[in-house]
């Protein structure tokens, strides 16, 4: 099915973030500066609208912003792929149908969350969405937000069926990954969004990375990502050490105060804008930004690894 529909993604594809201006709307110029710095930096394509980019919180307006902002910008040099993501199957089609009208070149599909769907409800989902779209279809498996898994057996049958074109995997369960590049093979490609094990997942076979992290360092993962598929593990590898570190801004938030995601996220937005890429750390309600604090912790650690103000 990739090599029918033209689109087999591969390399590293951030998820990016969605700047937001004091009033909560999509900040375009950032949005701008932060696609042109991901393009800089040599990336194979970019997500709009995953986790990263608040998908579960934007709105209709919002999502419109985004996905005509990074398609005017990227400009057709890179594929742009945008989550289609919610409760049901009518809910998915209708948002992966505003987003293939804008020109997308593939949309990104969950299973159902809320409700928690069966596996053949899960397949049956995928098989409704990806008929009524004139656009590819990757499948997206993050049991931790959406409460079911796209287990081994659900994304070979995907495959098989040509329900869609590749898998972005964050299970965070590296033998369900496994098991996934084992039955499905090299035709269908499978992206890993982990953060601490890329080098790993391509050294496994997976195709490309999807890490939010990228967000704020995208050079340090398209480097991981040519020395692992080119065989040279110790450069990898000392490239993955040093992710590892930048990846300690989202444990810095006080989890008394604010949840994972929005530690998480606040953390990619603030080094985002220390670096200058964005002017706003916001995000939607109801996640809180980091604080003043929190901000500083997070400035120290770009310091330590010389992540500097991004030339204009």
């Amino acid at each position: 099915m990739a090599a029918e529909t033209g689109l087999s993604p591969h390399g590293v594809v951030p998820p990016l973030t969605t700047p937001l201006d004091g009033r909560g709307e999509v900040d375009r110029q950032s949005l701008e500066r932060l696609v042109a710095f991901q393009l800089d930096a040599g990336v194979d394509g970019v997500f709009l609208g995953g986790s990263t980019g608040e998908i579960a919180l934007l709105d209709t307006a919002q999502r419109r912003a985004v996905t005509e902002v990074a398609l005017g910008t990227v400009a057709g040099a890179v594929p742009v792929l945008a989550g289609a993501v919610d409760t049901g199957t009518r809910r998915v089609i209708e948002h992966a149908r505003q987003a293939a009208e804008l020109g997308v070149d593939a949309v990104v599909v969950t299973a159902p969350f809320y409700v928690q769907p069966h596996p053949e409800e899960i397949v049956e989902h995928f098989r409704h969405v990806q008929a009524a779209l004139d656009v590819p279809v990757v499948a997206y498996d993050i049991p931790s937000a959406v409460g079911a898994r796209l287990t081994p057996d659900v994304v070979a049958e995907l495959a098989e069926a040509n329900l869609a074109v590749a898998l972005k995997d964050s299970s965070g369960d590296l033998a369900a990954f496994r098991e996934v590049l084992r039955r499905t093979g090299a035709g269908f490609p499978v992206l890993s969004g982990s953060e601490l094990l890329a080098d790993t997942a391509v050294e496994l076979g997976a195709a490309g990375l999807v890490p939010g992290l990228a967000n704020v360092d995208p050079h340090g993962y398209v480097r991981l990502y040519r020395a692992a598929r080119d065989g040279d593990v110790r450069a990898a590898r000392a490239e993955q050490e040093r992710l590892a570190r930048l990846f300690g801004i989202t444990a810095i938030a006080d989890r008394g105060r604010i949840g994972f995601t929005a530690g998480a996220l606040g953390a990619f937005k603030a080094a985002l804008a220390l670096r200058g890429i964005i002017d706003c750390p916001a995000t939607n309600p109801p996640l809180l930004p980091l604080d003043e604090a929190e901000t500083r912790a997070v400035a120290r650690i770009l310091d330590e690894l010389g992540l500097g103000l991004v030339s204009a």
